[in-house]
């Protein structure tokens, strides 16, 4: 089969070289965008009196031809013919004859195909959006639901302080705010036109580039031809913003199935959900929770692989960048499955109470019985080691917090009055941070106010 640049070249090209340098075997994912801008492109060739009227039609009914073959899984993507944007050109041009090789006037596959990806990306943000706005809701409800749930928090993985639960969700809630924040930013890199610009250097044909980026939705033009075609830091975007979420669903996950182990029992995966054990019958396992989090490995590696690939690279385009796509692919396909899966695990998960509650108590409490002796004019410092000498002292007679009597507490210091043992009950702790932002039933109510008016919660 004929190849579109070898009027170059005197010998036939090395069954290997073809096998190695094609990219239709994954590139061909683009196919819907390179026909959607490839329709753009005819318009504006039309525009430009580049094509005829008839001309740009006829072009036009057979890319539609092309796109519904390929969304029926009919067409079939040649390797030899190398990557999706000629296989494309080719059967078109085996459809409505050589009209269909007019196409390319104008337009290099270099800013094709930087075309193609960042269309692809504007459409998969979408759907990571709508992903993420569902995660969220799916948190701000749960912690409606879960106001009056006190449970301890953690720091190095002990106890240390009473909470309510719904503080933990709104907590999760704000970081994915932060992620939607930055695929917005990925997706406002993306939104600039490279077509038009040529192989490096534009093109020397009157297109009307502000027409093309109209028709194609991008709100912007790339504005130097040959960064048009050599960047990618637009795709570096995407996969950071996807590292960064996986890692906070991965942090969530760990979390989810710390808290779904009989040792801490806080809750209850559904069984719809996990798995079993191929040799121990009692088996519950929380295999999407744990791919979660093995899964942001990848997110990870995809990131580098692709920080790697363009470090070295001379200015504009080289056919390394065709190393692009499968790290963007796989790191689209990954995050989406990962906050479907997250999601589902949340709107599923029973929360023990009574446990949560259990555990909220103890020596979580301590820090409260230092700052009311702060409160009565002690420094911290010396209430910090009344405090730790309570604890002590607790420890060596094997009680707890909520054993202590008023006589034992004024052993310690004189300052601690009848008051002091309201400090002895963590959801009364809990509620004492009434700071903006604190765990206080009083505070959370106004947090989930403004949250669900955020996110269109009635």
């Amino acid at each position: 089969m004929e190849k579109a640049w070898e009027g170059r070249f005197k010998e036939k090209t090395e069954e290997f070289v073809e096998r190695f340098t094609q990219s239709v075997s994954f590139d061909k994912e683009l196919a819907p965008w390179d026909i959607k801008q490839s329709m753009a492109h005819a318009k504006t060739l039309l525009k430009a009196g580049v094509l005829k009227e008839e001309e740009a039609e006829k072009i036009i009914e057979g890319l539609k031809r092309i796109e519904e073959e390929i969304y029926k899984g009919e067409f079939h993507f040649k390797r030899e013919l190398e990557d999706v944007h000629m296989n494309i050109e080719a059967e078109l041009t085996r459809k409505i004859g050589e009209v269909g090789g007019k196409l390319h006037t104008a337009r290099s596959r270099n800013d094709q195909v930087a075309t193609d990806e960042r269309l692809y990306i504007k459409d998969k943000l979408l759907e990571v959006f709508s992903l993420l706005n569902q995660l969220r809701r799916s948190l701000v409800n749960l912690a409606e639901k879960s106001l009056d749930i006190i449970m301890p928090s953690y720091t190095h993985l002990q106890r240390a302080q009473p909470i309510r639960l719904a503080h933990y969700f709104l907590a999760y809630r704000e970081i994915f705010l932060k992620d939607t924040q930055r695929f917005i930013n990925a997706y406002r890199s993306s939104d600039y036109l490279p077509l038009g610009s040529g192989a490096v250097a534009g093109v020397d044909f009157p297109l009307d580039r502000f027409y093309t980026a109209e028709l194609l939705g991008f709100n912007r033009l790339c504005r130097n031809s040959m960064q048009a075609t050599a960047d990618r830091d637009f795709i570096l975007d995407v996969l950071y913003a996807c590292g960064v979420c996986g890692m906070h669903l991965s942090r969530l996950a760990e979390d989810l199935i710390l808290w779904s182990t009989e040792e801490f029992g806080f809750i209850g995966l559904p069984d719809r959900l996990c798995t079993g054990s191929s040799i121990m019958p009692q088996k519950k396992n929380p295999d999407v929770l744990e791919l979660i989090r093995g899964k942001t490995g990848r997110l990870y590696g995809n990131l580098m692989n692709l920080f790697a690939t363009l470090k070295g690279l001379p200015m504009a385009y080289n056919r390394d960048l065709q190393e692009d796509k499968e790290p963007l692919f796989d790191s689209l396909r990954t995050i989406k499955d990962c906050l479907e899966g997250i999601t589902l695990v949340l709107e599923g998960i029973s929360i023990k109470e009574d446990r949560m509650k259990e555990a909220s108590g103890g020596f979580t409490l301590m820090t409260d019985l230092a700052n009311y002796l702060v409160m009565k004019g002690v420094p911290f410092r010396q209430a910090h080691k009344i405090a730790g000498s309570i604890t002590a002292y607790l420890i060596d007679k094997g009680k707890k917090p909520e054993d202590l009597t008023l006589e034992e507490l004024r052993s310690f210091s004189e300052f601690y009055q009848e008051d002091a043992l309201e400090l002895l009950d963590s959801e009364k702790v809990a509620d004492r941070r009434k700071t903006f932002g604190g765990t206080s039933k009083e505070e959370l109510i106004k947090r989930i106010k403004v949250a669900k008016r955020e996110e269109g919660i009635s």
